[in-house]
């Protein structure tokens, strides 16, 4: 569990001249869900796609499972995944297409079997056939996260991933999130703006404003911390006033 699985350091990223992220450093560590905190323009969104290697920093340095991204990007990734609740897949395709194209991307063995698993475990075995673009939002929250899981990835990043699911569905899977995380050990980051996913999944916080962290720990000592009863009166009064070291101080 010490074993520091992503490491950044001094993370800065500017996009024409905007400081996006200003100076991040953080480690998550093997098995750890670490969720990834702040209001719109926090910085929460580039770090990710920094991970992803979507987009280069400006600075700063981030190794992933002790290996430098930018030099071994592909052999990183092949042990990675990711699921966002705003990232379609191909409309034109039938479910079973998407994750089978998925599948054979990352080589995953017995993918049909595989495949069957993850849909049965999501309880959307029924969709298989239906082809993509006709799913609602939170049928196609489930298949990306199926997607997500295929190739058994040992770090897996999570963007929102119960934004558009009704509460019923949204608590089946934190309750299978964490199952999975139990079972196979694999390492997560987590953002949201739904405190209670926040405070029910992760083992521990970042909070950013600004393009900073200004907080880090568990959910209940970083509630504990500024003097709020709930993760959600922490994210509020950042979102609000942005003066949160301030009030902690008082």
């Amino acid at each position: 569990m010490n074993e520091a699985v992503v490491q950044v350091e001094h993370l800065r990223k500017e996009f024409n001249g905007t400081v996006a992220v200003a100076d991040v450093s953080f480690n998550v560590r093997h098995g750890e869900i670490v969720g990834v905190l702040g209001p719109n323009g926090a910085g929460k969104t580039t770090t990710i796609q920094v991970l992803l290697r979507l987009t280069t920093p400006t600075s700063g340095a981030v190794r992933v499972f002790g290996k430098d991204l930018e030099r071994h990007r592909c052999e990183i990734l092949q042990r990675c995944n990711f699921c966002s609740a705003y990232t379609a897949l191909p409309a034109n395709l039938r479910v079973r297409e998407n994750l089978r194209v998925t599948g054979g991307l990352y080589g995953v063995k017995d993918l049909p079997g595989k495949m069957d698993r993850l849909l049965e475990l999501f309880e959307i075995t029924h969709l298989k056939n239906k082809v993509t673009g006709q799913l609602s939002s939170g049928e196609s929250t489930r298949v990306n996260l199926c997607k997500s899981l295929l190739n058994d990835p040992e770090l897996l990043m999570l963007d929102e991933p119960t934004a558009s699911l009704d509460p019923n569905i949204a608590d089946k899977v934190r309750k299978l999130l964490r199952r999975i995380q139990r079972e196979q050990g694999i390492t997560m980051i987590y953002t949201s703006h739904n405190m209670r996913d926040v405070e029910e999944v992760c083992d521990r916080v970042l909070f950013l404003h600004k393009g900073g962290i200004i907080a880090e720990g568990t959910p209940q000592a970083v509630i504990a911390q500024f003097n709020h009863k709930t993760l959600e009166e922490v994210f509020i009064s950042v979102a609000r006033s942005g003066d949160l070291l301030a009030e902690a101080t008082e």
